[in-house]
């Protein structure tokens, strides 16, 4: 028999290994989208996966993310000196991210509006601000990318990193938790809910007409009736679809230069995961709210019944003691 130690530390590998298989998995779906060079791209879900394992794994988690950071990049860098390099800032990001979520009282259920404005500002919009300088940095000085090309190709790095936070992390973070059980009703308004959201995405991201807004109708409606669920599932939809919008050059998206698509389509998506994520954490705490105050009445309710019960109790009892005590209630003649 093993030792106690030995399966643990053999637990640990597995799942660093198993960290490692899923950045580079979805570092392959991130690449689809790819716009410059062929390995910088609008939306990168692995950076998303990386914080969401360093939340579930802690710092053991390091070693799988630079693994598979490593792995996916070697081959796409102009050398391996280069990929090392990226490799460090991809695993830098989230752990910077990762440490100043820590640092804010973060809870992973997002179920606070203090934690969805720190998983954007924080982990999205300031943590990858390392894995975008770094890369594009290690891209230039490697020869990869010309010098006047470094702020277009940041730009397309840092939305790629964050669009992995904002959109990945939190549709991991909410399935964590186990679902509610939904009778037959809600599940269809659940299939119409997401297949209206992907055909009105699908028609709005490719249109030249600057009608992106129609998708928060749908954002709200995911936010007030299936809460985070809905909301990180439909924040994925529209983030995803847009973005391959942009990296396609489509619509709206092919009226412009490279480093205004990336300012437009990280505006967009972040509005888009803030409005939905916010919205969703409010309508938990309205719950929630009620919830509890329900809870307190039925307490109330329950106090009140037993005092009743108690008053009635020793009303009956005083009323016996003055018949018991009364002339002529039984007592010993005069």
């Amino acid at each position: 028999m093993r030792p106690p130690g030995i399966r643990t530390a053999g637990v640990v590998v597995l799942r660093i290994l198993a960290l490692a298989a899923a950045y580079y998995l979805a570092a392959k779906v991130g690449l689809l989208f790819e716009i410059v060079r062929g390995q910088v791209t609008p939306l990168w879900p692995p950076t998303g996966i990386a914080l969401v394992g360093l939340f579930v794994l802690g710092l053991r988690a390091l070693p799988g993310i630079t693994l598979g950071a490593f792995l996916i990049n070697a081959p796409l860098g102009p050398s391996l000196p280069a990929a090392a390099v990226i490799s460090v800032g991809n695993t830098l990001a989230p752990l910077c991210g990762y440490l100043m979520l820590r640092r804010a009282g973060f809870r992973t259920q997002l179920e606070r509006p203090a934690d969805v404005l720190a998983l954007v500002v924080l982990g999205a919009l300031a943590g990858t601000l390392v894995s975008a300088s770094i890369g594009t940095a290690a891209l230039v000085l490697a020869g990869a990318v010309p010098p006047q090309a470094y702020w277009p190709t940041w730009s397309v790095w840092w939305a790629g990193d964050a669009m992995g936070v904002l959109v990945i992390a939190p549709v991991l973070l909410v399935g964590r938790t186990r679902p509610r059980a939904m009778p037959p009703r809600r599940w269809i308004e659940a299939i119409t809910l997401v297949a209206g959201t992907v055909a009105v995405t699908s028609v709005i991201a490719t249109s030249s007409l600057a009608v992106l807004f129609l998708v928060f109708p749908f954002l709200i409606w995911a936010s007030l009736r299936f809460h985070q669920r809905g909301a990180t599932l439909c924040v994925l939809i529209v983030c995803v679809l847009t973005t391959y919008a942009a990296a396609t050059g489509a619509g709206g998206f092919g009226q412009r230069d490279l480093f205004g698509n990336m300012v437009i389509l990280q505006a967009f998506n972040g509005c888009v995961a803030l409005t939905a994520l916010l919205l969703s954490a409010l309508m938990h705490q309205r719950d929630q709210a009620r919830r509890d105050v329900e809870q307190a009445c039925a307490q109330l309710g329950g106090l009140v019944a037993r005092l009743d019960t108690a008053l009635r109790t020793r009303r009956k009892v005083d009323a016996r003691r003055e018949r018991d005590g009364s002339p002529g209630a039984g007592g010993q003649g005069s």
